[in-house]
């Protein structure tokens, strides 16, 4: 007795082929819509499934494989006398080979001007369906929902006339992990669609990507996982075009340095990262001066740091970029002339990525057993929304440093100080125990450089020590939080230091 496939595909890549094959294996095809069609203008012979079901399909194509004939050559346990005897019974023949994919929902809500009704009719139910009863027998059933895996099964099916029992697990745990990840994008849409904000469960879905060469050591293994979400700004969505292999540190890095250059969209920017702190920030109305100002903020700490820019590199910039060793350099574009001067360079990891993203919303941190997940600190102040508490009123200049100053030490490690000069970094203290000790390694960083800088804090000031440092170097300007129950004792002393003082009301602990 021939063998039966039953193919129903919404993704047809490959499947005319694969199906010529299983015919020439002496198998049966049985299809359904726009698959048999598509089978039938190819010259293969694919039986309706109506002929089937003795049933047609109804409601426009939502109900056609819901059937007892259909699932029931699908579930049945083909050494069990009893279920031998009611397939019998009611005419029901094996389905030996389900080849599914799904009605793209994810393609169809990540659209631009896609309805709500869109979504919903683009909720496979058929094909779920078909494909978990599949995977539940799979001890008897081949369950295929990947065209990558064609090859493997008609290579198989040649040298055994059957896939092997291993191969049918492997593909039935794969059938689940589609089927799950499928229903986790369906009800995240449905949850943000009626807008449950403390859903009883949270359930992601992330894509393969690669594997790392490590983690954060050598010794630990590492893998990279995306939300499958093209249109998210980051990391994820960027192409390495050169150098070896990333990573788990290196991907941590490249986040970080894309999301404080992503900051600065009315300005040309470069930011050197080195282990998720910026130790360089430069921005001017030219990209060659933004990445020397980033450069000379922290010229030591950029060795073996990465750099991402927000505008194309040319072959200047890849210049002063070869003299120094870098781990990965990211921007929107390189020109062919600094690409042929980079590319040298046989292990630099060279990236790409896309400005016209959107932002992420959620962030998410594993913390043992659970995970914590907070939206993502995407708040930056304004001069407008801000408050001068002091007598002194910051100059211009001061107001854009300060402005600028805040956009950086929201992404510095906590505690942090950051001070700032004429459009780049010059000091960065980060993760420090207390507040002060921040602001003594961003100073002394700093040094004589500091004098008529200004300095930035991500959270406020318990004492007023900070402020008294602060005017020891120079710094003329302060831009913080606030919101101290000892706010009035560093208000007082930048009085008398002859400071201006910036309260932004909106803190940006970073753990």
């Amino acid at each position: 007795m021939n063998k039966r496939a039953l193919i129903s595909v919404s993704n047809k890549d490959n499947v005319v082929e694969f199906a010529k094959e299983l015919v020439k294996l002496n198998f049966e095809i049985i299809s359904t819509g726009g698959t048999k069609k598509a089978l039938q203008d190819a010259g293969i012979k694919a039986i309706d499934i109506g002929n089937i079901t003795n049933f047609p399909e109804m409601l426009d194509g939502r109900v056609k494989t819901l059937h007892p004939m259909v699932h029931g050559g699908l579930l049945a346990v083909r050494d069990d006398a009893c279920h031998q005897a009611q397939v019998s019974e009611y005419g029901i023949g094996y389905i030996d080979l389900v080849c599914v994919n799904l009605y793209p929902f994810s393609e169809t809500v990540a659209r631009d001007g896609f309805t709500h009704e869109d979504a919903i009719e683009n909720i496979d139910i058929g094909g779920p369906s078909m494909i978990r009863s599949s995977a539940k027998n799979y001890t008897y059933v081949t369950v295929v929902t990947d065209s990558n895996d064609y090859p493997t099964i008609l290579e198989e099916l040649m040298l055994h006339g059957d896939t092997t029992l291993e191969t049918r697990a492997k593909l039935a745990a794969k059938a689940f992990r589609l089927t799950a990840s499928y229903d986790a994008v369906i009800q995240e849409y449905l949850t943000s669609y009626v807008k449950e904000e403390n859903p009883e469960k949270l359930i992601l879905s992330y894509d393969y990507k690669q594997t790392l060469r490590y983690g954060e050591n050598a010794h630990q293994e590492a893998k990279f996982y995306t939300d499958g979400t093209s249109n998210v700004y980051g990391i994820s969505d960027a192409k390495q075009i050169h150098g070896k292999e990333l990573s788990y540190i290196n991907i941590q890095d490249s986040q970080a340095a894309l999301q404080i250059v992503n900051e600065f969209k009315e300005t040309k920017a470069v930011v050197a990262v080195k282990h998720s702190n910026p130790c360089g920030v430069g921005v001017s109305d030219n990209i060659e001066t933004a990445y020397d100002r980033a450069y000379a903020a922290d010229p030591v700490s950029i060795f073996g740091g990465i750099v991402a820019f927000n505008d194309e590199v040319n072959a200047s910039i890849a210049t002063k970029l070869s003299k120094i060793f870098l781990e990965i350099i990211l921007a929107p574009s390189f020109t062919k002339e600094a690409l042929d001067i980079l590319t040298a360079k046989k292990n630099l990891r060279i990236m790409t990525y896309s400005l016209q993203k959107e932002e992420a919303k959620m962030q998410y941190v594993s913390v043992g057993s659970g995970l914590l997940t907070q939206d993502v600190d995407n708040k930056t102040s304004t001069i407008d929304n801000c408050k001068i508490v002091t007598i002194k009123q910051p100059t211009k200049s001061e107001i854009q440093d300060c402005l600028f100053g805040e956009k950086i030490v929201k992404h510095v490690k906590s505690n942090a100080i950051v001070v700032v000069k004429d459009g780049m970094s010059i000091g960065v203290g980060a993760g420090q125990m207390n507040r002060v000790g921040a602001a003594k390694i961003a100073l002394e960083q700093a040094g004589d450089a500091a004098n008529g800088a200004i300095l930035a804090s991500d959270a406020f000031f318990p004492m007023n020590d900070t402020v008294a440092l602060a005017a020891a170097y120079g710094i003329t300007a302060i831009i913080q939080p606030g919101g101290s129950i000892k706010d009035q004792d560093s208000i007082d002393m930048a009085n008398e230091k002859n400071m201006a003082m910036i309260f932004t009301g909106e803190r940006h602990f970073k753990h």
